[in-house]
Order: structure tokens, then C-alpha cells, then sequence
């Protein structure tokens, strides 16, 4: 993405005013395989209300806490924000649903997992909804893939790119894209 220079000497990216949404699973449902099942839902978004500006190619990581489980796929994509962000969670929840998500057990396998990353510049703090997400920037199966179509996108409250933090992540270290 291309950046723009904002008064007071700031870069922004243009990324920075999008929706950046991480996509995940582990469980292929009737899809045949996890990336068929996220490619299917990444599908379905401008349906949904969210239409894809930009989106990562899909990434592999060892299934955590249980590492014997299926590796997950991971992916991001940014979308334009037409809905508020407490509806664009709703309509995540309910994408998830929708391809067999089950919310029975913590850290559990997953058919697909929708994480609200960022929604543009907003800084949220609700029972239901923090923006930015607050553990996604230790994460490289987020960051990596967000640092691929977006290097420059700046982390609302930390202020740092995503090629930054995805060198800094923490959390998923075996993270690679899938060739």
C-alpha cells in the first residue's frame, strides 16, 4: 500500500484507515481443507458488508496449546468499513456460525476464527470489544501475513508497522506463509 504524509510530519499508510480483519482455522468443515473453508468465508465477506480491499496469501502454524491437533491456516484481509464495529463483530461472529464454528471449550479446534484486528484509527474498550485486538500484535501468524499486503500499517495504539511487529511477535513463531 502506498503511504501518505499527514500533517505534523506523520506517515500513514493507506492501509491505516481500513478494517483489518485476521481469518484462521484448523478444522475444514465440508470444505475439503482449511484453506478451501477460508477461502469460502473470505468469499462471502462483501455479502456480509465488508468488501475486501486487499488480502494475505494463507499462512500454516503448529495448533497451540495442543500441538498434535491439525495446523491451523491463518490469513489476513483489510476491508472497508460500512458497518460500525460493534455490527462488524456481530456479522463476524455470525460468519463464523455459519461455517461451524463452535464455541464449546477455550483454545479449542475450529472450523474458522474471525478476529477484529483494527478498525481504522479507533481506539474501543467495551465488555464485548477492544480495538485494537490486544494480544494480536504479539502474534506472527497475524502480523506476518498483515506485513505482507500492508508493511507500513501502523498499529493505532502502538504506533508501530506491521513489518515491525511482525519481527517483534512473540506468539506463533513457526509461522510461514504456504508456497
Amino acid at each position: 500500500m502506498e503511504t501518505e504524509i499527514h500533517k505534523g510530519g506523520g506517515r500513514r499508510s493507506a492501509a491505516d484507515g481500513l478494517v483489518v480483519i485476521a481469518l484462521g482455522g484448523n478444522l475444514p468443515g465440508d470444505f475439503g481443507s482449511s484453506e478451501a473453508l477460508l477461502e469460502a468465508a473470505l468469499a462471502r465477506f462483501a455479502q456480509a458488508g465488508l468488501p475486501v480491499v486487499s488480502r494475505s496469501s494463507w499462512w500454516r502454524s503448529a495448533a497451540w496449546p495442543e500441538p498434535d491437533e491439525n495446523e491451523y491456516r491463518n490469513g489476513v484481509a483489510l476491508v472497508e468499513a460500512r458497518l460500525p464495529p460493534s455490527d462488524t463483530l456481530r456479522t463476524l461472529l455470525a460468519l463464523e456460525a455459519e461455517f461451524g464454528r463452535a464455541r464449546a471449550q477455550k483454545n479449542a479446534a475450529r472450523t474458522l476464527d474471525l478476529d477484529l484486528i483494527a478498525y481504522g484509527r479507533i481506539l474501543m474498550e467495551t465488555p464485548n470489544l477492544v480495538l485494537p485486538h490486544p494480544r494480536a500484535h504479539e502474534r506472527l501468524f497475524v502480523m506476518g501475513p498483515l506485513a505482507e499486503i500492508a508493511p507500513e500499517w501502523r498499529h493505532p495504539r502502538l504506533g508501530t508497522t506491521a513489518a515491525v511487529l511482525a519481527g517483534a511477535a512473540t506468539v506463533g513463531l513457526d509461522a510461514r506463509p504456504i508456497s
